[in-house]
């Protein structure tokens, strides 16, 4: 009587590859319904699915099953009536998890001490709160004159640098209901005493993309900030380089004024935020 044999070498190399290809299978898909959420997440408007092909190259039928099977787990939503794909709210569900384990302070302090060193200048974190700017956090300067302020201070959003580029992110109308319920409170001679004048600074903080404290908030000190935004594209802190005027000179702005937007950029991401769609 004879002991029956597995498989023949050849039937079980087959096998081998016919896991691998479905191993590889699984994986192109899972990266391919990804890029998708990354696609979906990116606007507010919706997509149509010729759109999404269109856009990840992918062939219809592809997509839309990659769509359906992300619909069964509520990671997207389809409205029927406009023929639109939406991010779902499961992402959301994903995304708050993360944001709970992990705090905005401790996620943007790499950020913030590589800003700092990039810049020579002390690096300020800011969170919104009651229409005031909240100081969170501060990564000081290795220069024996620096800025220095104290952790939980409070500001109102006009006298800085933080807290313009909040007010920039907004509308026009928000920033009238802040300023006609708080004010315009001069902290300095230099301070923003009307509104108009306000006007005018918000505009060109949003031409180019950061915002200036010129001795607007203590004598001596320049501020440059740019805003850092959550998971709905809603304005929720910023980060700023200050230091003493004899340093931050009006030569030396534009440089920290890219060097404080792609930190905020990148304090956004770590958060799981994003950048409004220029469309919105």
């Amino acid at each position: 009587m004879k002991l029956q044999q597995p498989g023949n070498a050849q039937a079980r190399h087959g096998t081998v590859e016919s896991i691998r290809r479905e191993d590889r299978t699984s994986v192109q898909s899972l990266l391919r319904a990804l890029y998708l959420l990354e696609i979906l997440a990116e606007d507010d408007e919706g997509y149509r699915l010729v759109d999404l092909a269109e856009r990840t190259g992918l062939p219809t039928s592809t997509v839309h099953r990659l769509l359906t099977t992300l619909e069964q787990k509520r990671f997207v939503f389809f409205d029927q009536e406009h023929a639109l794909w939406f991010i779902g709210a499961q992402c959301f569900s994903v995304g708050a998890a993360f944001a709970r384990r992990r705090g905005l302070a401790e996620l943007a302090m790499p950020t913030m001490r590589r800003l700092r060193d990039a810049s020579g200048e002390t690096v300020n974190l800011g969170l919104v709160d009651q229409d005031e700017m909240l100081l969170l956090c501060q990564v000081e300067s290795r220069e024996p004159m620096r800025a220095i302020s104290r952790p939980g201070a409070r500001t109102p959003l006009p006298c800085t640098a933080l807290g313009q580029a909040v007010l920039s992110a907004i509308t026009d109308a928000e920033v009238a209901e802040i300023v006609q319920k708080r004010g315009l409170p001069r902290l300095t001679s230099h301070s923003i005493a009307r509104p108009t004048a306000l006007h005018t600074v918000l505009a060109e903080i949003r031409t180019v993309g950061y915002a200036v404290d010129n001795e607007e908030n203590s004598v001596g000190l320049r501020c440059v900030a740019a805003v850092i935004f959550n998971e709905m594209s809603a304005p929720i802190a910023a980060v700023s380089v200050a230091g003493p005027t004899v340093r931050v000179t009006p030569h030396r702005i534009p440089e920290l004024g890219q060097h404080v937007v792609l930190a905020a950029r990148e304090i956004t991401r770590a958060i799981g935020g994003r950048l409004p769609s220029r469309r919105t």
